[in-house]
């Protein structure tokens, strides 16, 4: 992970700016939806693709798949159906 070397600090409703050269550069626009992921000392900011989600988690990983009817499904959506499936029979 690369430092960009921008400082902003956190207003008293807990909010930040991200920087306008920032939200340029990963097209994102006003009222775009954000997922945020903590990891161990960092927090991880990444522009939600809604089309790409998993229909069963709602998770957006590189590691969704595509089923034939357009749907993505990610690997903890793919465990969660097989158990019920399994369940099921």
């Amino acid at each position: 992970m690369r430092s960009l070397g921008i400082v902003r600090k956190v207003d008293h409703l807990g909010r930040i700016v991200i920087p306008k050269e920032l939200r340029k550069s990963l097209q994102l626009d006003k009222g775009d939806p954000i997922e945020i992921f903590a990891e161990e000392d960092r927090i991880i900011l990444r522009k939600y693709q809604v089309n790409k989600a998993c229909f069963i988690t709602g998770e957006v990983t590189n590691e969704n798949k595509e089923l034939s009817n357009g749907l993505f499904i990610s690997p903890q959506g793919a465990k969660i159906l097989l158990e019920q499936l399994q369940d099921y029979v």
